[in-house]
């Protein structure tokens, strides 16, 4: 039952580290251009805070996963 949950809980840090990922790719794409329109740079701001968040919820994780082990 506890290789269910570590395992579970790895697959959802790794999900969430791909997402950061993904986050902070389209972040640079952006930052490469020299100039943002109105939808880019809400974009950019969503994607901040959106890259945070997967931030936080690993951190949590990380921590409950060492926690429990």
């Amino acid at each position: 039952m506890d290789e269910i949950k570590d395992s579970t809980l790895s697959e959802e840090i790794d999900r969430l580290h791909a997402e950061h990922h993904r986050y902070a790719q389209r972040l640079e794409e952006l930052l490469q251009k020299p100039y943002l329109s109105e939808d880019e740079q809400l974009e950019e701001v969503r994607l901040k805070k959106l890259k945070l968040h997967a931030k936080d919820l690993i951190f949590a994780l990380e921590h409950r996963a060492a926690a429990v082990a």
